[in-house]
C-alpha cells in the first residue's frame, strides 16, 4: 500500500501529528496521490501496532493533547527497502478512455459539450498545480537539501507535462470535430504482412 510509504517517508524528514500529515499531503503529493483524514489515522493505527511508527503525546492545557507520529528504525528500513525496490507497473485501466472508446455512440454536439466542460476543469486543475511550489514552501525545510527538492518537484514536472499533453490532445480532438475531421494517424486499412 502506497499510502503507508508516503506516511513513513513525510515521517523520515520530522514527527508530525495527524493532522499535519494531511497538511503536507495536500500541499505537497495531491496532485498525484490523496489521503483523506480518516485514511491517514487508520494507517498510523496500523503502522505504530505494526512498529514502524512510535505515538508521542504532548499534553496541551488550553486544547486536547497532541498526538505526534515519529518513524521508527523499524519504519525506516521498510521506508528503505520500499524505495529501492522498481517502480510499480502503472494501471493501465482508464475511465475516461472507456467512455472515449465508445464516444462515436453519441453527436457531436454532446461530445464537444463534454470535451469542453472537462477541459475547463483541466484547465483549473492545472492552475491549482502551478500554486503548489508555493504551498509547499512551508515544508521545504523538511528536506534536507536541494537534492531531496529535486525529486519532490520531479513529480511535480510529470504531473503538469501529463495534464499539458492531455489538455492538448483533447483540443485538437474538439478542432477535428468541428471540422469534421474523423481521420486517424493509424491506418487501419493497411495490409498486414
Amino acid at each position: 500500500m502506497t499510502l503507508e510509504y508516503a506516511i513513513l517517508g513525510f515521517l523520515n524528514y520530522q514527527p508530525l501529528t495527524g493532522y499535519d500529515l494531511k497538511k503536507v499531503f495536500d500541499r505537497s503529493v495531491s496532485h498525484f496521490w490523496h489521503a483523506d483524514q480518516s485514511q491517514i489515522y487508520r494507517t498510523l493505527t496500523r503502522l505504530t501496532e505494526e512498529g514502524a511508527v512510535k505515538m508521542g503525546v504532548i499534553e496541551q492545557t488550553d486544547r486536547p493533547d497532541r498526538k505526534v507520529y515519529s518513524i521508527t528504525p523499524d519504519g525506516r528500513g521498510r521506508l528503505l527497502d520500499w524505495l529501492i525496490q522498481p517502480f510499480p507497473q502503472e494501471d493501465t485501466r482508464s475511465k475516461p478512455l472507456v467512455q472515449m472508446f465508445f464516444s462515436g455512440q453519441i453527436s457531436d454536439d454532446r461530445m464537444l459539450e463534454k470535451l469542453t466542460s472537462s477541459l475547463v476543469g483541466m484547465k483549473q486543475q492545472m492552475a491549482m498545480i502551478d500554486l503548489i511550489p508555493d504551498q509547499v514552501r512551508e515544508f521545504t525545510p523538511m528536506a534536507e537539501n536541494d537534492r531531496e527538492l529535486f525529486y519532490w518537484f520531479l513529480t511535480l514536472e510529470l504531473g503538469k507535462r501529463n495534464l499539458q499533453m492531455t489538455i492538448d490532445w483533447m483540443e485538437s480532438i474538439v478542432d477535428r470535430i468541428k471540422r469534421k475531421d474523423y481521420s486517424t494517424e493509424i491506418d487501419f486499412h493497411k495490409e498486414r504482412d
